[in-house]
Order: structure tokens, then C-alpha cells, then sequence
């Protein structure tokens, strides 16, 4: 007995500590939240000053809602301090409920302040901003002489088509950088004004301005770099390509191999002479396609040469066949469709679904059909084995289903229509016409 009474006191110790460290756990989150809801209020006046109320709506809102929730919290460790005792579980319960309201309203705040960030610290840093701006402004100004000299340069080497993409490149960079220089001076005149809102939309624009300048000015230096990669790699792939035609003649004959040959040498057949200008990348992807068209023709005209083609006859021979077995599995389930279960029914309708599919592929009637298409006929031949396949099974799941479901005492067969038959006129009947089902007409034929 002072066994279990000193286990008691012992549970009883455990559950006070954890209690104990509970209501600390408590108190702790519910300062710290209500010192993050302060602190986020006079953010939430800055970005609002800086932003405007439309950017900062979402945080505000959130705001006012994790104050409403946090007065929740204080009104809960008030009943823990009034007058009134309360038990052990009601302390708790709402320890653990201002807990839990606390660590909400923290990470609601933390997500709202989260997506502003970026753009309160860009505010903070404004002038900062304005002075890089103006700088790249210039910097990229000075770059469009040369870039104006590369595109006349590229000019005379290369296609208007593939001068196309970086062509204008020159002249829609000077107006973004005119645009940038510009925005940036409304920026800092709206600022100085008060009109923070005005202003921030005035320093991205002018941000992303000179930023896409920048990119348009690469690009002219890049397309340089590239089309003469371009070149270089043309070269060689002409010259693969020759070697490439060399080996598919060598092939055996196929019409898919012959096509991908015909369209390479198309494709060879286009390249410029040699001093003319000329557009590399479009002549290299066309040579790429017509090379990796050819590649597909023999791998696949070689796969077939590794699998003969069956012959019409043989095709026509399992079409046959797969009609026969329909025929047969037809039959049988029409002819005992009382005993005849869900599986069997469910191969013949499946096998009469692929012999339909069939004839749609074949685009006649398949057993009439005198030629078929090599390319079709491996296909084919495998619907026609499928058709029959699907038909002997239901055939074997329907004499399983019909075996299963006669007497299997000859008595009840034998005896005629009188007293020798045993078990009823249901189970002469139903022997009888093995199956099938005709409604009322068993329930009321001996009447």
C-alpha cells in the first residue's frame, strides 16, 4: 500500500512541474507576442508612409486581427490571476490555449512582414537606389555607340532573319535608358514632396528600365558570340550528315528511311553558297531535325529487319480465328445467359470492343481485306491474337460458370414430368432450358 500511495505522490509532483512550466511557457509567449505586435504597429506606420495603404493593406489587416486574438490571450491569464480558484485543468487548458494564440499571431505577422520586406527595406534605401540608377544610366549609354557598330557588322555577315532578334536591340536600349534617367528624377521629385507612394512606383520603374537596357545590350554582344558557334558547328554537321547519307543508302529499303534521306538532302540543298549571308541557326536546327529524322528511319528500319514482317495471309489466317472464337463464346453465353457470370461477359464484350478497333484500323473489313500495309500489319496481327485470346477466355469462364452452376445429382434430371421428379418443376426447368432466363414463365408454366 505505501507503494502505490508514494507512486500517486510521485505523478502527482510530475503533473505539478509540467503545469508549472506551462504557465511560464505561457506568460513568456504572451509578452513576446504583444512586444511583436507594438513593434509591427510602428512598421506598419513606416510602410505606410513609404508604400502607401494599398501596398501595406494585407499587414494591417492582419494586424487588427492578431490584436483582437491576442485580447482572447489576455483575458485567459486573467481568470488564472482573479479571485476565483480554479482546478488544475482549467489552468491547462488555458495556458495551453494562450500558447497556441500567441504562436499564431507570431507567425501571422512574420508571414505579412515577410512579403513587405523586400520592399520596405528598397523604401528605406531610396537615395541609395537613385544614385546607382543614374549610374548604370550611364554606364549603358555609353555602350551604344558600340553596339550600333556591331549590329552594322553583323549586318554584313549575317540574314535580316537572323539579325531579326537583336537588331533593334541598340535603339530600344537608348529609349529605356532616356526612360530610366527620367523616372529616376520623378522618383526623387515625388519623394521630396511626400508622395512616398508615388515615388516607389517611379524607382521600379525606373529600376527595371535600366535593368532590361542591360539585357537588350548583352544580348547584341552575346548573338555574336553565338553565331559564330553557330558556323562552326554548321560545318560539321554538313559534313556528318554527307557520311550520314552514305549510310542509310547502305540500309535495306524502308520509306521511312528513304523520306528521312530525301528531307536531309532538302535541307543540304538549302545552305547558301559560300560569301552570302546567311541565317546559321535556323539552317543548323532544320539539320538537326533532318539528321535526327534519318537517325529514327534506320533504327526503326532496322528494328523490322530484326522482326519480319508477318505475311497478309497469316494475318488474314488470325482474323479468321479471332472471328471463330468470337462466334463460339457468343453462342455459348447467348445460349445460357442464366448461368453465365459478370466475367465471362466482360471478355466477350472486351474482345468484340478490339475486333470493332480492328476494322477501324484496317479502314475495311479486315477478313476481306486481300492486302494490308507492312506498316500495319505487326499491329494488326497482334489485335486479331488479342480478339481471340479475350474470346477463349470468356469461353472457358462460361463453361466454368455453367458447370458450376448444374445439379450434380442425376436424379434430379431423370424421373420425367411426374412424381420422379425430385426438388420441384424450378429445378427440372431450369436443367432443361440450361439457363436461361424467361421471367415469370418458369414461376407459372406447372399452373
Amino acid at each position: 500500500m505505501a507503494g502505490f500511495w508514494g507512486k500517486r505522490r510521485r505523478d502527482d509532483d510530475r503533473f505539478q512541474a509540467e503545469d508549472s512550466e506551462l504557465a511560464k511557457r505561457a506568460g513568456a509567449a504572451l509578452v513576446a507576442a504583444d512586444e511583436r505586435i507594438r513593434v509591427t504597429k510602428d512598421e506598419l506606420v513606416f510602410a505606410e508612409a513609404e508604400l502607401g495603404a494599398d501596398a501595406t493593406a494585407d499587414l494591417s489587416t492582419a494586424l487588427a486581427s492578431v490584436r483582437q486574438h491576442l485580447g482572447e490571450a489576455f483575458r485567459l491569464n486573467q481568470l488564472n490571476h482573479d479571485e476565483i480558484p480554479d482546478t488544475a485543468e482549467e489552468l491547462r487548458q488555458r495556458n495551453a490555449r494562450i500558447v497556441q494564440l500567441c504562436e499564431w499571431a507570431e507567425n501571422v505577422l512574420d508571414e505579412r512582414t515577410a512579403a513587405l520586406a523586400e520592399k520596405i527595406a528598397r523604401a528605406r534605401r531610396a537615395p541609395e537606389i537613385l544614385t546607382g540608377v543614374r549610374a548604370d544610366a550611364a554606364s549603358l549609354r555609353s555602350r551604344l555607340p558600340h553596339a550600333r557598330e556591331t549590329v552594322a557588322r553583323l549586318a554584313a555577315r549575317y540574314s535580316q532573319d537572323a539579325l531579326a532578334q537583336v537588331g533593334a536591340n541598340p535603339a530600344e536600349a537608348e529609349q529605356l535608358i532616356g526612360f530610366a534617367e527620367h523616372s529616376a528624377g520623378v522618383a526623387e521629385r515625388r519623394r521630396e514632396a511626400g508622395q512616398r507612394e508615388h515615388a516607389n512606383l517611379a524607382l521600379e520603374a525606373s529600376t527595371e528600365s535600366v535593368r532590361r537596357a542591360a539585357t537588350l545590350l548583352d544580348a547584341v554582344e552575346t548573338f555574336e558570340v553565338e553565331a559564330l558557334r553557330a558556323e562552326a558547328t554548321l560545318g560539321a554537321i554538313v559534313e556528318d550528315s554527307r557520311g550520314d547519307i552514305v549510310v542509310a543508302l547502305k540500309e535495306p529499303h524502308s520509306p521511312g528511311v528513304a523520306a528521312a534521306i530525301t528531307e536531309l538532302q532538302s535541307a543540304l540543298a538549302a545552305l547558301p553558297m559560300a560569301g552570302v549571308n546567311v541565317d546559321p541557326f535556323t539552317h543548323l536546327n532544320r539539320l538537326r531535325e533532318a539528321n535526327a529524322g534519318l537517325d529514327a528511319a534506320i533504327a526503326a528500319a532496322r528494328e523490322r529487319a530484326a522482326r519480319p514482317i508477318p505475311p497478309v495471309e497469316h494475318v488474314l489466317h488470325a482474323v479468321d480465328d479471332a472471328d471463330r472464337q468470337l462466334a463460339v463464346a457468343r453462342d455459348l453465353i447467348a445460349g445460357h445467359r442464366g448461368w453465365i457470370g459478370a466475367d465471362a461477359r466482360t471478355r466477350l464484350a472486351e474482345a468484340e470492343r478490339i475486333r470493332v478497333d480492328l476494322d477501324r484500323f484496317l479502314g475495311t473489313s479486315a477478313s476481306a481485306a486481300t492486302s494490308i500495309d507492312e506498316d500495319l500489319r505487326e499491329e494488326a496481327m497482334a489485335m486479331a491474337r488479342r480478339v481471340a485470346y479475350l474470346a477463349g477466355e470468356a469461353i472457358q469462364l462460361a463453361r466454368r460458370d455453367i458447370d458450376s452452376s448444374r445439379p450434380q445429382d442425376p436424379g434430379q434430371w431423370g424421373g420425367g414430368w411426374g412424381g420422379g421428379r425430385r426438388g420441384g418443376g424450378s429445378d427440372v426447368m431450369g436443367g432443361i432450358l440450361g439457363g436461361l432466363v424467361i421471367g415469370s414463365v418458369l414461376d407459372g408454366i406447372f399452373d
